[in-house]
């Protein structure tokens, strides 16, 4: 479980090592894909008729194929918390990469846009030499309808075109809306557009349906390029211009021994049959059927465990627009470090967010409780609802889904002490939790531990000396320290006093803070002392 004797560096480099290997295998599913269009001789006559595009249109196909099957996954949480606590799943690794299943949704999206991009480019191409290399030698070929026909005609009285164009606007409002800077004003406006996601996958499956792109499937009978002996000759027929480029080399399978009429005349092939071409089968269906039928039954499921609501015992004004909710709910049992999602049928019908539990059901008493912090549109409307009304009915009250994730492996170790440090900005914020740390305190102090837990609390805005005000907590203001801590510092005190011993470091804080626990976390130290670093996600 120890991370002793990784390196800071080691540790960004496996995450670079991570997205190095995603980079590599996009592109190179792009890579083989494009050449498969370059050199396969079914596409030979399509090759001629639309050059370069043909073949970027398919690679990158090939991988929004591949990311739009896997961006759905990482959404699956029930899936990833069955696997994440199934004993089969040992290792810290496997589990700290399920632990980054959000970054690897993001990382799927932005591949998605990326490669949508040069697929969307690639056709736009291809339609514009449909109409320019129109030919009425291959009419089952053609796209278009006659010679110079307008290239956006075909793509908005088509359905390959149409549901093209449709889907790049769906992808465009659910990355627009993904950004931080929507997110963090308008969350409403992120949610509601990136479940647009159905209308998407719809679009993709109908879009696909359309059968353009075509092959040829009779090369034995028609090898590439060949001559028929009821035709004309090659340069004599209509619209040859568009096959005098030599086709680029390929290696197709050697064509078994033809006798007559196979000969060649003047180093032309003479062919018994004039080409035949199809269109592929709808592989797109195959590749995102799967995990679209497994989310839909998740969130089908979802929906069902939610059902029964949750009793609201009280609620709990803290300063710092925070509230507390407390509740209870029939036979809910969890663990420290885990936490719930609130679902609330009036703030918004589709909306839910996931809370840290603040306070945990236990064999005694069932009550669980939460801390919200009013920060946007959902917790804005969640207050109004519960403060503003004289009454709390029952068709308010909010549904919790229970997450057995993350899941706690400390049974085989034994707490010896507990390093509480909270930073905070304002005076004001430790009195969330103040009531509790100072019972906790005088509690072990009347069971004689009272260095079983040590409290610093860090002030980091200040004009001055600053105490949280009220007699009674005398106790937390002695342990009140103005400025922010040295982390460094704090992590060789705690290894000198732990040495050759496993000390866990949870957090849950700005990324700023997590970068530099997580770099000490992974530093080496002269006492042995094991730092195991974990931060608190939501995936």
């Amino acid at each position: 479980m120890a991370l002793c004797g990784r390196s800071w560096l080691a540790n960004e480099g496996s995450k670079h090592l991570c997205l190095l290997f995603w980079i590599s295998l996009n592109v190179g599913l792009f890579g083989k894909t494009f050449l498969l269009y370059y050199r396969g001789p079914q596409y030979y006559y399509l090759h001629q008729m639309l050059g370069l595009g043909l073949c970027v249109s398919r690679a990158s196909a090939s991988v929004l194929n591949l990311n739009c099957s896997l961006v759905l996954l990482p959404m699956c949480r029930i899936l990833l918390a069955f696997v994440r606590g199934s004993q089969q799943v040992a290792s810290r690794k496997t589990r700290r990469l399920l632990d980054k299943s959000k970054t690897f949704h993001v990382t799927c999206g932005v591949t998605i846009c990326v490669f949508s991009v040069l697929h969307v480019a690639a056709h736009l191409v291809n339609v514009l030499n449909f109409s320019v290399n129109y030919t009425e030698e291959f009419l089952t070929l053609n796209a278009a309808n006659y010679r110079g026909e307008d290239p956006r005609k075909l793509l908005f009285t088509t359905v390959p075109g149409l549901t093209g164009v449709l889907m790049v606007l769906v992808l465009f409002l659910m990355c627009t809306a993904s950004t931080y800077a929507i997110r963090l004003s308008d969350y409403d406006v992120f949610w509601y557009t990136h479940n647009l996601f159905f209308v998407f996958y719809v679009l993709l499956m109908v879009h696909v349906s359309g059968g353009v792109l075509k092959y040829q499937i009779n090369l034995e009978e028609h090898p590439p390029g060949c001559l028929h002996p009821n035709t004309s000759l090659h340069e004599d027929r209509p619209g040859t211009g568009i096959f005098e480029e030599p086709f680029p080399e390929y290696t197709p399978e050697p064509f078994p021994a033809q006798p007559e009429p196979f000969v060649q005349n003047n180093f032309v092939k003479i062919c018994t049959a004039e080409p035949r071409f199809q269109s592929h089968f709808p592989e797109t269906w195959l590749w995102i059927s799967g995990p679209l039928c497994l989310y839909c039954a998740e969130r089908l499921y979802r929906y069902i465990r939610s059902n029964k609501p949750v009793t609201i015992v009280s609620v709990i004004s803290h300063p710092c627009n925070v509230l507390e909710l407390r509740m209870r709910k029939e036979n809910f049992k969890a663990r420290p470090g885990q936490y719930i999602i609130l679902h609330c049928p009036r703030v918004s019908a589709l909306e839910s967010h996931p809370f840290t539990l603040t306070m945990c059901p236990t064999d005694t008493k069932a009550t669980f409780g939460v801390h919200l912090k009013i920060v946007g549109d959902w917790t804005e409307r969640f207050q109004d609802l519960l403060l503003l009304r004289s009454s709390l009915d029952t068709e308010i009250l909010p549904s919790v889904q229970q997450r057995n994730y993350p899941r706690d492996d400390w049974q085989c170790y034994k707490l010896r002490r507990l390093y509480f440090i909270w930073v905070c900005r304002e005076i004001q914020s430790f009195l969330w939790f103040a009531d509790l740390l100072c019972m906790l305190h005088n509690k072990l102090w009347q069971e004689n531990r009272p260095d079983y837990i040590n409290i610093q609390l860090y002030l980091s805005q200040t004009d001055g000396i600053q105490k949280i005000v009220g007699e009674k907590y005398h106790v937390l203001n002695s342990r009140l320290l103005i400025g922010r801590p040295h982390w460094k510092l704090l992590f060789d005190e705690i290894a000198k006093c732990n040495r050759q011993k496993t000390v866990g470091v949870f957090c849950c804080g700005p990324n700023e803070i997590s970068k530099v626990l997580h770099k000490l976390s992974n530093s080496n130290n002269s006492y042995g002392t094991r730092f195991e670093y974990n931060k608190e996600s939501f995936s």
